[in-house]
């Protein structure tokens, strides 16, 4: 059953529900899902579906950041957020994530990451991790595992990284 017929089934069970709120959140992720579909001429794949759903999310988030305190904004785009996160992809965790940016280093037989690499790195994770892991989670992992490798290197390996200062010319 297409993510189309799945919405479109939940929305008529809110109408028998008499469930208003719900009912105008649904048929909007309908209209953008058919839309989308529209466009391509041809049925969505499930990696397109999940774009939508996300891209309605990330338009809530964005319509509740900009609302300047007004609650009837903010109440209605709440719960097309709850209403529309009832039919995205499950995210990975950051537990996942970081298993998952282990394995590409271990994949690629990098020990020790640089910035440098990381458009090999990236070029590799994505494609796993696209649409099930948020970008921002990605960005503080990649991060984070780039200073702890660096941080491993061996200090004092130079000699001018055994003096306290630099000596000046």
């Amino acid at each position: 059953m297409s993510r189309i017929e799945t919405v479109r089934a939940a929305m008529m069970q809110a109408m028998k529900d008499h469930d208003k709120e719900r009912k105008e959140a649904l048929s909007l992720l309908l209209s953008a899902l058919k839309n989308k579909a529209i466009d391509k001429r041809a049925d969505l794949t499930e990696d397109e579906e999940n774009a939508v759903v996300l891209r309605e999310i990330k338009q809530c988030q964005e319509s509740i950041e900009q609302a300047n305190g007004r609650e009837d904004i903010i109440a209605e785009n709440t719960l097309r957020m709850k209403v529309y996160q009832e039919f995205a992809p499950k995210m990975m965790s950051e537990d996942e994530v970081e298993a998952e940016v282990t394995a590409v280093l271990a994949e690629l037989g990098l020990d020790a990451p640089t910035a440098k690499q990381k458009g090999l790195i990236m070029k590799t994770l994505m494609p796993r991790v696209k649409g099930k892991a948020d970008r921002m989670c990605l960005r503080g992992i990649w991060r984070k595992s780039l200073y702890q490798k660096s941080k491993s290197k061996k200090r004092g390996s130079s000699p001018h990284e055994l003096l306290p200062f630099r000596l000046g010319r």
